[in-house]
């Protein structure tokens, strides 16, 4: 087995195999009231420090819609011990920068500076998540910002598919819950609903802060000075009693052939990865139920017309996560004037069956968005419609040349020379990913939030290095195979008919025909 170069394994600043695997070993300590501390001491001429909170979109219900969209816009604006004005000065006083970030499962609240600014970066969190003023005519403000963005996102195909493709796939509940605040519920967020919101799911035991840069200690005393006064919550019920996310396994995925190592790939491997809390140690409890099926969105005025097509995978616990992202590798895909080559995935097979072929797909690519619980796996395509003066497609000629690439997956082995190539891709972009200081305290903290520990990047690149060809063709089969009993999520945009979809899984062999 071809081994990855040991320029990938080599810090840019000469630190060995041995030495870097000695350097990304945590410190991580728990404060009294359960917020954890976890710092990493890799040299630098910045320091990163973040705040990851077990939080987001899916906790969210019918009176809570739209409450995350608003805390990641609100957040840094007037807190009652700092004007809007204030709070903008100490910011630029940082010398770096500092945001919120809001996904399904997290929270997050980071900053990369100066190392003498840590103290500051600190305070402007704590202040920005404790203190928070949310203010009338600040919220006035984000309500017509809010109105833009998803105007403008629901203009984009690309941005706005994935999140009705979510919406489909877990029926518009939990996971399925959108990123974006809908019409109807902008005039609703108010400030008490912010308020009692973060009262709800800021608990200290949900919290997790990460740093690279500082001192061990100077974190630690700096989130106790900070962060104290925030009090744990009881356990509603003992853990025992308590049905998670991570103990319920979807009766269509069958359990992985190999124990549970409690493996976690970083967020870094792609854009696609994003690992989020262990659920028990969350007082709502939010089952991801997958239910798939269909949905058009008719438009006449886009250049391209969508396709999605997805499926189930495995949550971020199972062993299989490691074929399930090599395999997103080794379909890969982009747009075709790409400006790839050799090293770029342009040997992925997306490029070298379909892009190649077919001048009139725009892009096809593959995607895997993965939570705790459940993940979606799948393929999109844009492509030119078949419209007056153009000699396009409709989504029911593009469909089958989707599922045909899932099929091969089933049906055919995969060439032992194509696979290690996927595998040194996927590995070669853990390594470089985490090269930026930003990446690498917001893996840290992440996998802390989840795993309560840092899972080693050798052990990361070592379960790669565990994928088959075999194995490949099981997950394959456990997913999107005829027996596996999964549905399938499709969703189209644009002009044409996608036909008798069903009669298209049938005819190749994968589930969700029925």
């Amino acid at each position: 087995m071809r081994k990855a170069p040991a320029s990938l394994i080599r810090r840019s600043h000469g630190v060995s195999r041995r030495q870097y695997s000695q350097v990304l070993q945590p410190q991580i300590t728990t404060l009294p009231n359960k917020i954890r501390v976890a710092t990493e001491s890799t040299p630098g001429h910045f320091s990163s420090v973040g705040l990851y909170v077990d939080a987001g979109s899916r906790y969210e219900d019918l009176t809570t819609s739209g409450v995350s969209h608003f805390l990641d816009r609100m957040a840094f604006k007037s807190t009652r011990s700092r004007t809007d004005a204030d709070m903008a000065t100490a910011m630029d006083a940082l010398g770096g920068q500092i945001m919120c970030s809001s996904s399904r499962e997290s929270m997050m609240y980071q900053s990369s500076h100066f190392h003498q600014a840590t103290p500051l970066a600190l305070s402007l969190i704590s202040d920005t998540v404790l203190n928070p003023a949310f203010l009338e005519e600040e919220i006035d403000v984000q309500r017509d910002a809010a109105r833009y963005e998803t105007r403008e996102i629901n203009g984009k195909p690309e941005m706005i598919l994935p999140e009705i493709l979510h919406d489909v796939a877990y029926g518009g509940k939990a996971l399925g819950n959108s990123l974006l605040c809908s019409e109807e519920r902008i005039d609703l967020i108010n400030a008490d609903l912010l308020r009692d919101t973060l009262t709800d799911w800021y608990r200290p035991e949900r919290m997790v802060f990460a740093g690279a840069g500082m001192q061990h200690e100077q974190l630690v005393e700096l989130v106790d000075k900070y962060f104290s006064s925030l009090k744990c919550s009881p356990p509603l019920a003992p853990p025992s009693a308590r049905t998670t996310p991570s103990q319920s396994v979807p009766p269509h995925l069958l359990p992985s052939t190999s124990p549970s190592l409690y493996k976690s790939l970083t967020r870094a491997a792609s854009s696609y990865l994003y690992p989020t809390s262990d659920p028990s140690a969350s007082p709502i409890d939010y089952h991801s139920r997958y239910v798939g099926g269909f949905r058009h969105i008719p438009s006449t005025t886009l250049e391209f017309d969508q396709l999605y097509v997805g499926y189930e995978g495995v949550g971020i616990h199972d062993d299989d996560i490691y074929d399930l992202a090599t395999m997103q590798v080794l379909l890969g895909g982009g747009g075709s004037f790409s400006a790839g080559g050799p090293g770029k995935g342009m040997y992925s097979r997306l490029y070298t069956h379909i892009l190649n072929h077919f001048p009139q797909i725009d892009h096809c690519a593959s995607f895997h968005h993965i939570y705790t619980d459940s993940s979606l796996f799948g393929l999109f395509a844009s492509f030119v419609p078949n419209a007056p003066g153009q000699r396009g497609n409709t989504p029911a000629q593009i469909l089958p040349h989707l599922i045909h690439q899932l099929s091969l997956l089933i049906y055919q082995p995969v060439p032992k020379a194509e696979l290690e190539r996927a595998k040194n891709q996927l590995k070669s972009s853990l390594m470089m990913a985490l090269e930026s200081r930003a990446v690498e305290v917001e893996d840290l903290g992440r996998q802390i939030l989840v795993h309560g520990r840092k899972i080693p990047i050798t052990d990361m690149t070592a379960a790669i290095d565990q994928v088959t060809p075999e194995s490949v063709r099981r997950v394959a089969n456990r997913l999107f195979g005829p027996e596996s009993a999964n549905k399938a999520s499709i969703v189209t945009m644009g002009r044409g008919d996608i036909g008798d979809w069903k009669s298209v899984l049938r005819k190749y062999g994968v589930a969700g025909g029925a």
